[in-house]
């Protein structure tokens, strides 16, 4: 049998979404009525609906769907000659019947007077067949959701009934006259045929992916390759979620759509919630997942849940394809295990060696590192520092692990005993590394200014000083921009204003606090000299004195001493920087 060119044997184009992609799937074009009357062996003429050169596009109603049925699969063919043969028949099946089962209609012959009771033709040609007859039992046949009739002539009825054909048209069954004699064998062992061949091509291929997913399960990286291996069998994409529902971030060949994600997320914590194992499906999830059959499965056990398998599918998965979808949960539960182990062995490594570099000793880190993950980053590496705690730190980590990869030797990170995140990127990936970090996650991040390895516990030092300076409306800081505010900067970012807040508490609580400020203000910014400051605010340098005396009283300073002087002048510029 011919093959479906579109979901032939094709290199993973790892492409768009909006329609399925090529797979490494073989799937035989399913007979249908089309191509039954189009296999001139079988002598089939389309009666009705009229026949079209394309398929008809499904509408919903079967009384305008007959000629979109004509491309529907034939799940198989039935020949009978019982008046109700709905008993016995299947969804999709077609039924072919030689007739015997329509009597003629009394009255209904020729002019030779003959009525044709017995069922032969009339002088005019035509059969007779009772109308009320005919339309219940197409009517019987529609409520079986036969995909169509077939009916012989020349063998008990010269023609089609009349009353048969009307009846056809008014319900939306595809009626096929069958012509030449040709015995229903012939067809239904073609059907057969077909169907036999579909399902030999699809056990070969579920041999052939499972032992596709066996190998991928050895590779180093067993659960990116399991599931990009699912991803082109089925032409899919995949996703996978953890106990919390969150996403694990695996590489695969595709991405969910972005439209979907919403919808997909709250699908997986309810699945999640109600703790049993479970396969849901989802369907198009309101048309966000690109037009794919959308598939939820479990993992782990009742109770115990280890997360949740999305499928985006082409079609609904049929069993061969839901069976190696089982194979990929047997097969991610156990990498899942094998993932968390080495990852937690990894991260013990990284801290180690994090430590030998920050104790002096590069040399045999470097040389770790270098064997392990292609080195550290050098020359204007950047010391990056976010403070990570709570269910969110393994989906962090795990985000970093795929970032250093993709970037091998210009990124390093590594967990601090009793202090934050540490990652040292290279000076092209310090972006990089803050929007996985801070626009990802949503973390608070200190940049360091760049060094190398040789002075990196300086590095860490400023990292943890910019972390500090991070709120939650500003949650990136630099300590190259820290550095340029000076001491004020260093003082703002260590409790400095607040402080600054208590010593003005007595001038800011004052009923002239407005016109006391701007006056020591003044005063200050002009080194202490009367006169330049009094024409700065259009006063007397007499009535400058006065409130600079009365702001002095109120905060209890000597400014006649230049201590007082300067903690007067560096609390007001804290709380201009706090304002």
């Amino acid at each position: 049998m011919a093959r479906d060119p579109s979901r032939a044997r094709t290199p993973d184009a790892g492409g768009g979404l909006g329609a399925p992609a090529p797979s490494a799937r073989w799937v035989l074009m399913p007979t249908t009525l089309r191509r039954l009357l189009a296999d001139r062996r079988f002598h089939l003429t389309l009666v009705t609906p009229t026949p079209t050169p394309t398929p008809a596009p499904p509408t919903g109603d079967r009384s305008d769907d007959a000629t979109g049925a004509l491309d529907a699969p034939v799940t198989w063919a039935h020949s009978s000659d019982l008046p109700d043969p709905t008993p016995w028949l299947e969804p999709g099946q077609l039924l072919l019947t030689d007739g015997a089962q329509f009597e003629a209609v009394p009255g209904a012959g020729g002019t030779d007077g003959t009525d044709g009771t017995d069922g032969t033709d009339g002088a005019d040609g035509t059969d007779g067949a009772d109308p009320r007859f005919a339309d219940d039992y197409v009517r019987r046949l529609v409520r079986a959701d036969v995909l169509a009739l077939g009916f012989a002539v020349d063998v008990v009825h010269a023609a089609v009934p009349p009353a048969l054909v009307a009846a056809c048209a008014a319900h939306g069954l595809p009626l096929l006259e069958v012509g030449g004699r040709t015995p229903f064998i012939a067809i239904v062992r073609h059907v057969a045929e077909v169907l036999a061949t579909e399902a030999r091509e699809r056990l070969d291929w579920s041999l052939r992916a499972q032992r596709s997913l066996a190998r991928a399960a050895l590779r180093p990286d067993g659960l990116s390759a399991v599931l990009g291996e699912l991803e082109r069998q089925l032409g899919c994409w995949v996703a996978l979620y953890d106990a919390a529902g969150h996403r694990v971030p695996v590489r695969t060949r595709r991405d969910v759509p972005a439209s979907a994600t919403p919808a997909l997320d709250e699908a997986v914590h309810a699945v999640l919630a109600r703790g049993v194992r479970a396969a849901t499906r989802l369907g198009d999830l309101g048309g966000g997942s690109g037009g794919l059959d959308v598939t939820l499965q479990t993992l782990g056990s009742r109770g115990r849940l280890r997360g949740v398998l999305a499928v985006g599918a082409p079609v609904p998965l049929d069993p061969a394809a839901a069976d190696l979808v089982t194979s990929v949960i047997a097969l991610a539960s156990v990498a899942l295990e094998q993932s968390r182990a080495l990852d937690a062995a990894r991260r013990s490594l990284r801290s180690g060696l994090l430590e030998l570099l920050l104790a002096g000793t590069p040399d045999v880190a470097a040389a770790t590192a270098r064997r392990v993950w292609g080195g550290f980053p050098t020359g204007g590496l950047r010391v990056l520092a976010c403070a990570v705690e709570g269910p969110s730190a393994g989906l962090v980590l795990d985000d970093l692990e795929i970032t250093a990869a993709d970037r091998r030797g210009r990124v390093f990170f590594a967990e601090q005993a009793g202090g934050p995140l540490l990652v040292l990127a290279g000076p092209t990936d310090v972006d990089d590394v803050s929007d996985v970090l801070v626009g990802r996650h949503g973390l608070r991040v200190g940049v360091s200014g760049a060094g190398d390895t040789e002075g990196l516990a300086r590095l860490v030092s400023e990292a943890g000083r910019a972390l500090e300076r991070t709120t939650v409306s500003a949650p990136l800081a630099h300590f190259d921009t820290l550095h340029g505010e000076g001491l004020l900067g260093v003082l703002a970012g260590h409790g400095g204003t607040e402080v600054a807040r208590r010593v003005l508490a007595p001038l800011l609580a004052s009923p002239d606090a407005d016109e006391l400020l701007r006056a020591v203000r003044a005063w200050c910014e002009h080194n202490c000299a009367w006169d330049p400051a009094a024409r700065s605010l259009g006063i007397h340098r007499h009535t400058l004195r006065h409130r600079v005396g009365d702001a002095a009283r109120l905060l209890e300073l000597d400014l006649d001493r230049f201590d007082d002087r300067v903690e007067l002048w560096n609390a007001l510029r804290l709380h201009d920087l706090a304002t």
